[in-house]
């Protein structure tokens, strides 16, 4: 009856928050379940909406429009032909469930219809807004010269921006966030997505965009003021390879794409939260986008990944030469399957060169590797170039599945405009078809295609622990910034489980036996805090092996989750956060450079007696980095976990039911 009645209210309240001003034009109010979140949709002469919580403004009237290449505007001189209200309520089932496993999809919604053949639609979440616009124009295809999508900022807000280097779009999407304020940011400067703002109350606001298909990613460029624009690359006619796998942009269109007259555009989206820790839990990207076109996804099979390049195939203690040949992806495998990682990636180099995709090097027996793998239960991965797969994509992955692969790591695209959004979902598409797992690095945030196509199991598109062979980037301060910005757009490839770990004073770049910045516990941690269904073990297999009481409890942690709960965090300084799977709870503590004391109340636990192991910062961590402790001890629901984390540390731990 209860639950009755609050639907009851909430879906009178959402009618009776539609309110009509035709003084100056018409204006439209529409707010979210929980009654905080407002959109104020102001038309007049053009189109405006603004967005407030709790009755504080944090954007002002912010200017949206369409532009086409006939001269059409879209939002221009608009005239209301019908308003629309709707208000859903849904459970979504995941299925390979990157934070939940089952989803309250909760919102109201506004359509608004124009003459001229268009719509916008807008979104209230309890956890952010959103709005898109749809055509049904008579034109079968339509170009679009421009989108105008303003952020008008209340003030000269705190932002982690990840700014672009290059000015012609060419990016690999690994950007350390620069913490400034607006206001200094000049229309020169633009970056990639999300973007992450905070009011002078604490109050978050990331932008990115969702539901992405058939056209340009979206960029936001500063404007020396409290807003930010959106900015778009243009169409590409021509570019020029400078080597096998980096662009130079020839010639560029004059339109940023060219569309189906009769269509959905991508959700703009703002994501609100009150605290830190509500971005941890927010999953409005994956809510506002497509459903699943694959019907039967029981062959997606997430999972533990051994991956060779970051650890140079750096082997030792073995009787053979390493290196990229058969014996030491054998020895791979081998320890693969004594801690159930469930595979191993063969990245660049197993192929003749990296545009032959369909021969090996002599030093590789693919079948030999394969075979040795389906008898130890470790599937392979393949790396590809994307222009190399490009080339003959049918061809090339049909014979992929006659070696026997379970997927491709595809690499290198370095662009966001419309031909790049449609290859991503291209390949998506055509490994469904056959059954292949899709893993995109060198590649933008993710953006709805992991909900429409599960089988695409993670993006890079961070700068992950990679860049610690070639940069000192990657902090403990980046490493906990990250959760609040680009993983909260999805799946995130950061590949951790370094073994060589060093803190501040004492960290090198070593391309061939690389390490990382702060403590191993540190890197224990990301297991839990970092989202990515193919999850992997980047380190060298024989420093895992050394180290068996250590890797035996870090190989433990799954890679989906039936629940995740946001713990008390604060984007730049510190994350916590708890997550279910089956009968156990899995928790990650990280800290930036500063070294902390936490508390954790168990208040998420049913009632009972558990047994917690965990792994935390030894007593020498400030000085060794790779000082850890094991722990294991009983504990009750009740209980409030004091965790210490050293300088640059980290925290995770398993909690499981008493028997």
């Amino acid at each position: 009856m209860k639950a009755i009645y609050s639907d009851l209210v909430s879906f009178c309240l959402f009618i009776l928050l539609i309110s009509f001003n035709t003084v100056n034009g018409e204006e439209y109010t529409l707010k979210s379940p929980d009654g905080k979140i407002s959109i104020t949709i102001s038309i007049t002469e053009e189109v405006r909406w603004s967005a407030a919580l709790n009755g504080t403004e944090l954007l002002k009237p912010c200017r949206i429009s369409l532009k086409l290449s006939n001269g059409n505007e879209l939002a221009a001189k608009p005239k209301v032909k019908e308003v629309k209200k709707n208000s859903v309520d849904e459970t979504i089932e995941s299925p390979v469930p990157v934070k939940n496993k089952f989803i309250r999809n909760h919102f109201n919604e506004l359509k608004i219809n124009f003459t001229g053949n268009y719509s916008i639609t807008f979104r209230a979440y309890d956890d952010g807004a959103a709005y898109r616009f749809e055509t049904n124009l008579d034109e079968k295809e339509i170009a679009i010269t421009a989108e105008t999508a303003e952020f008008n900022f209340t003030g000269n807000y705190r932002t982690f921006f990840p700014e672009e280097e290059a000015k012609d779009f060419i990016s690999h999407y690994e950007r350390n966030y620069k913490d400034t304020l607006i206001a200094g940011i000049s229309p020169e400067q633009y970056c990639s997505l999300p973007a992450l703002f905070e009011t002078e109350k604490g109050i978050k606001l990331l932008i990115t965009e969702a539901d992405l298909f058939d056209y340009p990613n979206m960029f936001l460029a500063g404007t020396g003021s409290n807003a930010v624009n959106a900015v778009f690359p243009k169409a590409i006619l021509e570019t020029k390879y400078v080597n096998d796998r980096d662009e130079k942009i020839v010639k560029n269109a004059d339109y940023i794409a060219k569309t189906n007259g009769a269509r959905t555009f991508p959700w703009r989206t703002i994501l609100i939260a009150e605290k830190d820790k509500d971005l941890l839990e927010n999953e409005m990207v994956y809510k506002l986008s497509s459903p699943s076109v694959i019907k039967n996804s029981a062959w997606i099979k997430p999972g533990k990944v051994a991956w060779d390049w970051w650890n140079n195939w750096n082997i030792y203690s073995v009787d053979f030469a390493s290196g990229i040949n058969t014996k030491t992806y054998k020895y791979y495998i081998d320890f693969a399957s004594k801690y159930g990682l469930d595979y191993i990636i063969l990245d660049e180099g197993w192929s003749l060169t990296s545009h032959d995709l369909m021969h090996t090097i002599p030093d590789i027996d693919l079948k030999e590797i394969i075979d040795y793998g389906k008898q130890k239960n470790v599937g392979i991965i393949l790396w590809v170039l994307w222009n190399a797969l490009n080339k003959d994509m049918p061809g090339i992955l049909d014979q992929f599945v006659k070696w026997g692969a379970k997927g491709i790591k595809v690499d290198f695209m370095q662009r966001g405009d419309q031909a790049m959004v449609n290859y991503y979902e291209r390949t998506a598409i055509e490994a469904a078809k056959r059954n292949l797992l899709v893993d995109f690095h060198g590649a933008y945030k993710p953006s709805g295609l992991t909900r429409k196509y599960p089988n695409v199991l993670s993006h890079e598109g961070v700068r992950g622990l990679e860049n610690s062979k070639w940069s000192t980037l990657v902090t403990p301060g980046h490493d906990v910034t990250l959760p609040f910005t680009r993983m909260v757009a999805g799946p995130m490839d950061f590949t951790p489980g370094a073994m060589i770990n060093a803190n501040k004073d004492n960290f090198r770049i070593v391309f061939t036996e690389p390490m990382s910045q702060g403590t191993r516990c540190h890197q224990a941690a990301m297991y839990v805090v970092y989202e990515s269904p193919l999850q992997m073990f980047a380190d060298n297999p024989s420093n895992y092996l050394k180290e068996p009481e250590y890797t035996k409890f870090v190989a433990q942690f799954p890679t989906t989750w039936d629940k995740t709960i946001g713990l008390d965090s604060k984007v730049g300084e510190y994350v916590a956060i708890a997550r279910k799977k089956d009968n156990k709870w899995y928790i990650g503590a990280m800290t930036n450079w500063n070294k902390r004391e936490m508390e954790i109340p168990l208040s998420f636990l049913e009632s009972g007696d558990y047994i917690l192991e965990n792994v935390e910062d030894g007593i020498n961590a400030d000085k060794h980095a790779a000082d850890y402790k094991l722990v294991k001890k009983e504990i009750k629901s009740t209980d409030v976990l004091k965790i210490k984390l050293a300088s640059g540390g980290g925290w995770a731990g398993i909690i499981s039911p008493a028997k």
